[in-house]
């Protein structure tokens, strides 16, 4: 089970990742497309500054790299192997994965990629 305190919170609901106490986004819903990448400037429970520096995010992009590789093998995995579906059937079915879910993966690459410079911190109310 997913906890306060696991990278992998932080990551999967893309909360602040060094308190956990509220999401990094504006709206947390990914394919409301005009606020995919807005951030609040700091979160209002620790005071963590997101933007740790001017362009930090772009790190992010290689981290979306491996994420949209990822999802692009499952794609084929399922569509070819499991589903028995022809190579250009298979090769849509790729392409339409990585369109869709193309907001959700520029948010957790951007979830992950904090999470590698930050580190949780349990609050004192927490104990």
């Amino acid at each position: 089970m997913l906890k306060k305190g696991n990278k992998l919170y932080s990551i999967l609901t893309g909360s602040c990742p060094k308190c956990h106490g509220e999401s990094m986004y504006v709206d947390k819903n990914p394919y409301n497309l005009g606020k995919v990448f807005s951030m609040h400037e700091r979160c209002s429970q620790c005071d963590t500054k997101y933007k740790i520096e001017p362009s930090f995010f772009y790190g992010a992009m290689y981290v979306s790299y491996g994420l949209g590789i990822a999802f692009a093998v499952a794609a084929f995995v399922i569509s070819r192997l499991f589903l028995g579906l022809g190579l250009m059937t298979s090769f849509f079915t790729i392409i339409g994965t990585l369109v869709f879910f193309m907001p959700v993966i520029m948010r957790l690459s951007r979830n992950i990629w904090i999470n590698f410079f930050i580190k949780y911190e349990r609050s004192s109310s927490e104990n």
